[in-house]
């Protein structure tokens, strides 16, 4: 009984932070963008990414606070970034076929390599450092700026789509989904009541802090009560916390990022999509997790501690859907399809399994023992 609640106020959490996120936190960045006049690349990689990573972003901190589970923010953020790249691109490549431009991927790409291997780095002796913390910040920092001198490099024609955009796709799908769903009376409840709480940007739009202000609080309530409820699960069931961060929180959080990645890929920019995974997983490796280190260590003056037994195997597997990623585009020379999105959420099929083999036998999750015998 308690398990099926457990699941239940996961599931109710993740549509409110989606509804949060799409239909008003990514307006009020919108606008905000708007006025501090950003480029395209830095708005999608600063803003954007901290739309559709929030969910993310406050899970990692708030996890921070909990004594004994500060595992479960990492659990969340690396299975989170195996979501992005086998399920969000693999989803819009079965939408769209995707042709990339071979200079921003090996960008992106790049500095994706760079925050796993900073991870890998970090999590040698299970402790995070100030240094190390701030790494990672410094990281993104140097990603902003060359994002910044892109477009005079590398001139291109417009591709992108602007956040309201996309939050307004979003908003008319649920409404669809909403009107032929079995469930469709206690969706518009909760929609109702969000929206009492919320001033309506298109006939307010100068409300625009107000709605990034209440955003923020919305989504560091619902985020401090799925670290809750997850925590809860794992116990009834019997698994370690991070199995389920990994797998459950893991999917949850990102789904604001699959969500604006499938619609982008309808609308024949597939390119984008799959370029939003990438920056998504960089953003979530090396703020998500890299800003809240920083701060708790600069604020506790003690370092983090994260229990590594069953995060190393995964860090493994997502340098491993790098490669896959590498090949796919080798091989298909930078273009994804529908072929590609089968073998892709086809390897996160063998992930789960894994992962949840693993969460009964938790010697098959620690791959340093197996590498060392």
């Amino acid at each position: 009984m308690l398990i099926a609640l457990y699941a239940i106020g996961l599931l109710v959490c993740f549509y409110l932070l989606a509804k949060v996120c799409d239909q008003y936190f990514v307006k009020s960045l919108d606008i905000i963008a708007h006025k501090m006049k950003l480029s395209e690349d830095v708005a999608g990689a600063t803003f954007m990414a901290v739309g559709s990573s929030a969910p993310e972003f406050c899970t990692a901190a708030m996890a921070l606070l909990k004594v004994g589970s500060e595992d479960v923010g990492a659990g969340t953020i690396v299975g989170s970034a195996i979501f992005n790249i086998l399920v969000i691109v693999g989803s819009s490549a079965l939408v769209a076929t995707a042709y990339l431009k071979w200079q921003p991927v090996v960008r992106d790409m790049g500095f994706y390599i760079m925050s796993i291997l900073l991870l890998m780095l970090t999590f040698l002796d299970g402790r995070v450092t100030l240094l190390e913390a701030g790494s990672y910040v410094l990281l993104y920092a140097v990603y902003i700026v060359i994002l910044a001198y892109w477009s005079r490099w590398y001139p291109r024609t417009k591709t992108e789509t602007q956040l309201g955009d996309i939050a307004e796709a979003l908003e008319k799908k649920e409404d669809g989904l909403t009107k032929r769903s079995a469930f469709g009376f206690v969706v518009a409840f909760f929609d109702r009541l969000i929206g009492y709480t919320f001033a309506d940007l298109n006939k307010h739009p100068k409300k625009y802090v107000q709605v990034f202000a209440v955003s923020i609080m919305y989504i560091i309530a619902l985020s401090w009560i799925l670290v809750d409820l997850g925590i809860g699960l794992a116990h009834e069931l019997g698994v370690p916390e991070v199995i389920i961060a990994l797998t459950i929180l893991a999917g949850g959080t990102s789904i604001p990022d699959l969500l604006s990645s499938v619609i982008v890929a309808k609308q024949g920019r597939g390119d984008m999509a799959v370029s939003n995974a990438v920056g998504s997983n960089t953003f979530d490796i090396l703020i998500c997790l890299g800003l809240p280190w920083f701060v708790y260590i600069l604020i506790k003056g003690q370092d983090v501690v994260v229990a590594t037994e069953n995060l190393v195997s995964s860090i493994f597997l997502l340098f491993g859907t790098v490669v896959a990623m590498f090949l796919i585009l080798g091989i298909q020379r930078f273009k994804i399809g529908r072929h590609s999105g089968y073998f892709l959420l086809g390897l996160y099929a063998m992930y789960l399994g894994y992962a949840i083999y693993g969460s009964y036998h938790p010697e098959a999750m620690n791959l340093e023992a197996l590498l060392l015998g």
